[in-house]
C-alpha cells in the first residue's frame, strides 16, 4: 500500500519515530500552532513545499543562507567537495584558507578553532577561558542564548541578583551552580553583581545583539561597560555572534561598536549553511586549547571540507559584490515598507532591524532591550499573524520570538511582493 502524502501524513510519520516530529523544537510549530510544513527545495528566495507550493522564505534556515538557497557558487563548492571526498580526518587546505580569510579580516580574531555548531563553539570559549584565568565562574544575560549546553542552558532565578535556575529539564544544579545570570541594559545590578563575584569569573558571556529572545537591540554604551566592568576583574569578555558574525558585516557586532572581545563565537554564515562554528580571539587564550595547550577539545567532522569551501566561497562572494551594504540598503527599504503597512493599522505593531536582520512586534514604540519589556500577548497575535502570512506564501520562523532575515537572494521585487502579503496578513490578524 502506497504511504499517504501531504504536511499532516507526513508530520503523522515522523512523531511516531521522533520527538514531537521533529529534530529542532522551533520546526514544532508548538509556538504558533498548526501542522509544520514540509519543504523539498530552496531556490533562492524561495522554499518549496512537497506539494510544490512556494513560499517566500524570511527564515533563510534561521541566518546561514546569506546568499539564499542552493545558490549557484556555493553549490559548485560542495559539488566539488563531495567529489574531492567529505571528510578526512587529517589535516586538509581547507580548513587553513577559511581560518587565513577570517584572521585577515577580523583583527581580534588572530587565532580560531572550528568546530561544528555555535552550540561547541560556545563551550570552547567557556573552556578557553576557565582554563586562560584559572577561575571557574561565567556571567550571561537573560535572553541571550548560547546553544544547548548544561552550563548556559539557564535563566534567572528568583532572589539575589545572578541567581539561576535550570531552563530545560534534565539539567542538575551541579551543571549550573558556576554560572550566574544578570539583566540586559541594565547597570546598577551588574555593578553590584560583578564587585560580590568578579574575583571568581573567568568570563562574561554576551550577544551583542540577543536574536533568539525577539531582537534586542543594545545601548553600544551599555556594552562598553560590560566590556569595562569584565576586564576591570580580569574576566574575559566573550562575543556569542553565531548569529551576527559575518551576517551584520565583516566585523560583526564588534566591528559596528569598536568593542573589541577576548573571545568571540561565530557559527551559520561562516559555513554558508552547512554545519559549521568556530571560537576565535587572542593568540594567547587559543593557544591554551590541545595540542598546543592542555585544555581539551576535539571533534570527528570538525572543519569539515564541505562546509570549508562553500563557507569562503560564501563570504568571498559577499565581499566581492559589496554584498552586506546592499543587504543593509534592501532590507532597510523592506522594514520601512511594512512599518509604513502596519502605522495605517494600528499604533503598537512595529519592525526592529538591524543589518539584514529583523523582527515584528507588538509593543511600545521604544526599542525593546530585553525580553521583560514584550508583550504578554504579543505570543498570541504572531501565531495568527504567522498562519496569515503561511497563507499567502510567506514563510517565517514559526515562533513569536525568533527573527527573520533577508538574503541576496531577495531582490527589490520579492521584498515588495512580502510586504505586501505581510500586510494583508497583519491586517488578517487583527480581524
Amino acid at each position: 500500500m502506497t504511504a499517504p502524502t501531504g504536511h499532516a501524513a507526513l508530520f503523522e510519520r515522523a512523531e511516531r519515530v521522533t520527538p514531537g516530529g521533529v529534530h529542532s523544537p522551533v520546526r514544532g510549530f508548538g509556538r504558533v500552532g498548526g501542522t509544520p510544513v514540509f519543504f523539498a527545495r530552496g531556490r533562492g528566495a524561495w522554499l518549496i513545499d512537497v506539494d510544490g507550493r512556494e513560499y517566500i522564505d524570511l527564515c533563510q534556515s534561521f541566518g546561514p543562507l546569506i546568499l539564499g538557497h542552493a545558490n549557484p557558487d556555493a553549490a559548485r563548492a560542495a559539488h566539488a567537495a563531495i567529489d574531492d571526498g567529505w571528510t578526512f580526518g587529517t589535516t586538509e587546505p581547507y580548513s587553513l584558507a577559511l581560518a587565513e580569510w577570517i584572521t585577515t579580516r577580523v583583527p581580534w580574531a588572530e587565532r580560531i578553532r572550528f568546530v561544528s555548531s555555535g552550540t561547541e563553539a560556545v563551550m570552547t570559549a567557556l573552556r578557553v577561558a576557565r582554563a586562560a584565568t584559572g577561575r571557574a565562574r561565567i556571567l550571561k544575560f537573560e535572553g541571550c542564548y548560547h546553544g544547548h549546553a548544561d552550563a548556559v542552558l539557564v535563566q534567572a532565578g528568583s532572589g539575589l541578583a545572578g541567581a539561576t535556575a535550570a531552563s530545560s529539564a534534565g539539567v542538575p544544579p551541579s551543571a549550573f551552580r558556576d554560572t550566574l545570570v544578570a539583566s540586559l541594559d541594565e547597570e546598577d545590578d551588574l555593578m553590584r553583581l560583578i564587585d560580590a563575584t568578579g574575583h571568581d569569573l573567568a568570563a562574561v558571556l554576551v550577544e551583542p545583539l540577543p536574536a533568539n529572545h525577539g531582537l534586542l537591540p543594545q545601548r553600544p554604551a551599555w556594552l562598553a561597560r560590560v566590556a569595562e566592568l569584565a576586564r576591570a576583574c580580569g574576566a574575559l569578555l566573550i562575543f556569542d555572534e553565531v548569529i551576527t558574525g559575518f551576517r551584520m558585516g565583516v566585523g560583526g557586532l564588534a566591528g559596528r561598536t569598536g568593542i573589541r572581545p577576548d573571545l568571540v563565537c561565530f557559527g551559520k554564515v561562516i559555513g554558508g549553511g552547512f554545519p559549521v562554528g568556530a571560537c576565535a580571539g587572542r593568540a594567547d587564550l587559543l593557544d591554551h586549547l590541545a595540542p598546543t595547550g592542555p585544555a581539551y577539545q576535539a571533534g570527528t567532522l570538525s572543519a569539515n571540507p564541505v562546509g570549508m569551501r562553500v563557507g569562503l566561497v560564501t563570504l568571498e562572494k559577499v565581499e566581492a559584490c559589496d554584498g552586506w551594504r546592499r543587504l543593509e540598503v534592501r532590507t532597510t527599504a523592506f522594514a520601512d515598507r511594512l512599518r509604513a503597512a502596519f502605522a495605517s493599522r494600528r499604533a503598537d505593531l512595529h519592525v526592529t532591524r538591524e543589518g539584514s536582520i529583523f523582527w515584528i512586534h507588538t509593543g511600545d514604540a521604544d526599542p525593546i532591550r530585553r525580553p521583560d519589556r514584550i508583550p504578554p500577548s504579543h505570543a498570541d497575535w504572531f501565531a495568527r499573524f504567522f498562519h496569515a502570512a503561511l497563507r499567502r506564501g510567506v514563510y517565517l520562523p514559526p515562533s513569536p520570538y525568533e527573527v527573520g532575515f533577508v538574503s541576496l537572494a531577495h531582490d527589490d521585487d520579492t521584498l515588495g511582493l512580502a510586504a505586501e502579503r505581510l500586510a494583508a496578513a497583519a491586517a488578517e490578524a487583527d480581524t
